[in-house]
């Protein structure tokens, strides 16, 4: 262990590193039971649960081994509602199996980041992009998954007066689920590791309890009860793995490229925010401010997505949720080897994962969207106008346009065009002009409904 993780060096121990690494998964947990249910809309939900599973420990070895860094990875959120909702549900909606073409972009993002992995590409586009656009963009991710998660619970329905509206007090996932949002707040105000996990558990299990009591009538052919009737729930995997589409791909280039470059610069957020954050908090910062190896995170993260989108999953991305092993005194790849095996450990308990309910994974996405949100206080609307009105047009329009995408491309585009009507034009570095002719692109594909 000493010579594989250096613990001295680190100032740590196998203990601490261990116990770390369980923290890690605890407060990572609960994306075994919410991605399922967000990309069970479109694909096998059996299939997803293992291809999470396997490509978080893959990811999150080679994190271990290969970067020596305390930080555990799995399928993000956000990118996961984007793959679901946005191009699944809603670009896709008319082809027939359009899990396979969204899978198929995921792919391709990934190859490009382990390519980029072997220079200092990501690094640099991550640094051409403006702050206050980064902390729109995390903003306004947080706000869609909120709302996605009060649209799961019921919180949030459809209206053809006002097109959404509060759901009834009368439908008990409501309830339950807003029990959960409060439930998770305290314990983290208390402390609590693996609060979100245990949120979630500890809602469900109110509803198993409700159900007992004839209470809580799930729907018709379900219920909150696991089973383990049907032994492990292995073979849904056959419905998700080596399921990519090429061939559509190929037919239609500047939809698909528009796709997948959206994944790719979600993706940059993702994990370029969590890594710098969860490696400051863990003292593993250099004197300028950098992270020494950051190469070989980014390529963690990159292998992960690859492997994930062979499996059956959507973007493999760092956890910000890794600060909580960092906090119990995680320094090194010990802790994130843990984790892994943790991830496959959890292989073996997939009935209990699969019948956790929506109203008890949906707090989850509340709360997670708040944190996000939080990038909000960050943003500076007093100065420059491209600025601000970038950042704020992330903002709104993830959540009502219901894309990531869409926020990201109009946040670039107004940018663009205010930094040269301001004749400010020379801020704007050949990244963002080579994003804004991509956007551009895709708007004209748009327009001309072109595919």
């Amino acid at each position: 262990m000493e010579k594989l993780f250096k613990l001295k060096e680190h100032n740590t121990t196998v203990k601490r590193e261990i116990l770390a690494g369980l923290t890690t998964f605890l407060t990572m947990a609960y994306i075994l039971a919410v991605n399922p249910n967000i990309l069970g809309t479109v694909m096998n939900r059996n299939g997803v649960f293992v291809a999470t599973a396997l490509a978080s420990a893959i990811a999150t070895f080679i994190m271990a081994f290969l970067a020596n860094y305390p930080i555990g990875l799995s399928a993000g959120l956000g990118l996961n509602a984007y793959f679901a909702y946005t191009v699944c549900l809603g670009e896709l909606a008319n082809e027939a199996e359009p899990f396979r073409i969204a899978l198929t972009a995921v792919f391709v993002e990934g190859i490009i980041f382990i390519l980029l992995s072997f220079f200092k590409f990501r690094e640099q586009i991550i640094n051409s992009i403006p702050q206050n656009l980064k902390f729109g963009i995390s903003a306004g991710i947080g706000l869609f998954i909120a709302f996605i998660g009060m649209q799961n619970a019921g919180i949030i329905v459809n209206s053809d007066a006002t097109l959404v509206d509060l759901g009834s007090f009368r439908n008990l996932d409501v309830v339950l689920a807003l029990i959960g949002v409060i439930v998770i707040a305290a314990l983290v105000h208390y402390n609590v590791k693996g609060a979100v996990l245990i949120g979630i558990l500890a809602i469900w299990i109110v509803g198993m309890i409700l159900q007992a009591c004839g209470i809580y009538v799930p729907a018709e052919g379900t219920s909150l009860f696991p089973s383990f009737e049907g032994g492990l729930a292995f073979d849904g995997i056959k419905e998700t793995a080596f399921k990519l589409d090429f061939g559509w791909a190929a037919s239609h280039i500047i939809q698909f490229l528009a796709i997948t470059f959206s994944f790719l610069y979600v993706d940059l957020f993702d994990t370029v925010g969590t890594v710098v954050g969860v490696a400051d908090k863990a003292g593993l910062l250099d004197e300028k401010g950098n992270l020494p190896r950051v190469g070989k995170v980014f390529l963690a993260d990159a292998v992960g997505t690859t492997a994930g989108s062979l499996l059956g999953t959507s973007t493999i991305t760092s956890f910000v949720e890794s600060s909580a092993g960092v906090a119990a005194g995680g320094r090194t790849g010990l802790t994130a080897l843990t984790t892994g095996v943790m991830f496959l450990v959890s292989l073996i308990l997939s009935p209990i994962f699969l019948a956790i309910p929506s109203f008890a994974t949906s707090p989850a996405l509340i709360y997670v969207g708040m944190l996000m949100l939080m990038s909000i206080g960050k943003v500076k609307f007093d100065g420059d106008i491209a600025d601000s009105v970038g950042a704020y047009l992330a903002v709104v329009m993830m959540p009502l346009a219901y894309s990531i995408a869409t926020g990201i491309m109009f946040a670039v585009i107004a940018w663009v065009i205010l930094k040269v009507v301001t004749k400010k034009a020379k801020d704007i570095s050949p990244v963002m002009w080579v994003v804004f002719v991509l956007f551009a692109l895709r708007i004209v594909a748009l327009v001309t409904n072109f595919q």
